[in-house]
């Protein structure tokens, strides 16, 4: 081999030069970076709202159904939309058709699982009868939404010990939960008030209306009005005068 060759070879230890990055380029990336930022706040809160929404609207849903429907369609939209974002948007492999769909119908098992169980705990009080069933099956729901979202996790692991285990802590609560609701039904309601149907109002301990005749006073100018006099008493002593 020449000296021009060996001068010409390439070092195994020689690594290529890094290429030249612009100001225009830089800008890009930093650009690109901060929409990145921004997206990922907004699926991240889109969760939480999401999950929030329907768990207040699956709790209060018999005070007012129609309202209260909408709020949960609301809650799903949101949550849907945070796990495009999230799952799809995000994300550099995008899953085929069949993986999308199992995932997005995962997620809306997932916010309605979380919704009960979140809204269950928080409002027992409020309704312990409710509560004391949306709490377990919250439970069980958000699991099984989780085992089949999760692309790691083979769909067979529900069944798994760790299925078991879920399962028999949702029947642990549901026992327990509704024995407590039980000695609820007849102490007197929290400080959450929903304004239901029945309920006596508070006065705020004011005093009672009077329930009698209210009596007038005279008008002014007025004389008042005499007492009748008292008849004197009869001299009787048998004899005449």
């Amino acid at each position: 081999m020449t000296s021009t060759q060996l001068l010409g070879a390439r070092t195994p230890d020689a690594a290529p030069a890094p290429p030249a990055v612009g100001r225009a380029a830089r800008r890009k990336q930093h650009s690109s970076r901060k929409r990145s930022f921004a997206a990922r706040y907004l699926g991240y809160v889109g969760y939480f709202v999401g999950a929030g929404l329907i768990s207040g609207a699956v709790v209060h849903h018999p005070l007012d159904p129609d309202r209260y429907t909408r709020i949960a369609v609301y809650g799903a939209l949101v949550f849907l939309a945070a796990t495009v974002l999230n799952e799809f948007l995000l994300t550099r492999e995008r899953p085929g058709l069949p993986r999308m769909l199992a995932v997005i119908g995962s997620s809306l098992l997932l916010s309605f699982g979380i919704g009960m169980l979140s809204g269950g705990l928080q409002h027992f009080d409020d309704f312990p009868a409710r509560g004391a069933v949306l709490v377990p099956a919250g439970l069980v729901v958000s699991f099984v939404a989780y085992v089949i979202k999760d692309a790691d996790t083979p769909w067979h692991r529900i069944f798994g010990l760790v299925g078991l285990a879920v399962l028999a802590v949702a029947a642990l609560a549901l026992f327990g939960l509704r024995e407590v609701a039980a000695s609820k039904e007849g102490a007197p309601g929290g400080g959450h008030s929903h304004g239901t149907e029945g309920e006596p109002a508070d006065n705020h301990g004011s005093a009672p209306e009077p329930t009698g005749p209210v009596p007038t006073a005279p008008a002014q100018g007025a004389s008042p009005t005499p007492k009748p006099s008292s008849p004197a008493p009869t001299h009787n002593d048998g004899h005449a005068h």
